[in-house]
């Protein structure tokens, strides 16, 4: 059985997803990019969600969200299933939009471990070898000097929505900075020195390796239907929690572990026929789907 996430309010993610296959449904263009800022504009406002840092890239995509009212799946599940079918619909398409597995959501445990992150999200470009600079990328990135500024305003796209619909004209997405930061200010200067040592050292190890960048123009030519050449690692680990701290990340997979063994036992007994069973802190599926009693967070 897969292991249930354990939603609590207020945590911060990295979250990733994939497209069936690695191929590139997501490559760079005028509707990908308009269709994706629109529904996480959308699906933000509609969850409230706090959306931190993301990038687009021609097979995945990655962002860093906080989630004050622990209601990242539902986040998710709208974000997912409109890009699927608009993008289906922009590429003339009907099959699976997004690898079977289910989104990745890595809970960032401290300050540093979420400054990290974002920093791997918008230093990605480089580091996959695409662009000397995420700046450069020509898809989706968020600029961190838009971290505390004026609202990303996203125009409903002209592909797949209708004019007359129930959807909005336009959406605005303010970047923010992540909970724990003393200002947007601060914290996007810190973002941004860290980033450019980060693309500073992607780009001298892709070097020292006699590899070069691919360049705008080549991303831009890939086919939506074609992947990357080379093979990717498959039945890895898929981690739950990240953070520097041995001590930190030994403490909060114990508790995911606490967690899992709560959980399994109150389902145990809710398939017993004991629907007063109470389920613990941060279930989501039980308590959304069948209205179960959960204990409070501490």
């Amino acid at each position: 059985m897969t292991a249930p996430r354990q939603i609590l309010e207020g945590v911060t993610y990295l979250v990733t997803r994939r497209c069936s296959e690695r191929r590139f449904f997501l490559r760079p263009s005028k509707d990908t990019d308009a269709i994706f800022r629109y529904v996480l504009a959308v699906a933000a406002n509609r969850y409230g969600i706090q959306v931190h840092a993301y990038c687009v890239l021609s097979n995945h995509f990655h962002l860093v969200v906080t989630d004050p009212q622990a209601r990242l799946p539902e986040f998710h599940r709208y974000l997912d299933g409109l890009v699927a079918r608009a993008m289906n619909c922009s590429l003339g398409r009907w099959d699976g939009f997004w690898e079977r597995n289910s989104y990745s959501a890595v809970k960032l445990e401290t300050d540093d471990a979420v400054l990290e992150k974002m920093v791997y999200v918008l230093a990605n470009p480089v580091a996959a070898g695409l662009v000397r600079r995420g700046r450069e990328w020509p898809g989706l990135w968020s600029d961190p000097g838009l971290i505390g500024g004026e609202p990303i305003v996203a125009e409903r796209p002209t592909v797949f929505f209708r004019n007359l619909g129930r959807m909005p004209a336009s959406a605005s997405l303010r970047l923010c900075s992540p909970p724990g930061f003393s200002s947007d200010d601060v914290f996007a200067a810190r973002l941004r020195e860290a980033l450019n040592e980060a693309e500073d050292r992607a780009a001298s190890e892709l070097e020292q390796g006699g590899r070069s960048f691919l360049g705008v123009a080549r991303v831009l030519a890939q086919k939506p239907r074609a992947h990357p050449s080379s093979g990717e690692p498959r039945r890895g680990i898929n981690p739950r929690v990240a953070c520097r701290s041995r001590w930190k990340r030994i403490e909060a997979l114990q508790q995911l572990k606490e967690f899992g063994r709560a959980y399994a036992s109150a389902l145990a007994k809710w398939r017993a026929g004991l629907r007063n069973t109470i389920f613990p802190p941060g279930t989501w599926l039980m308590r959304v789907q069948h209205r179960a009693r959960c204990e409070a967070a501490g």
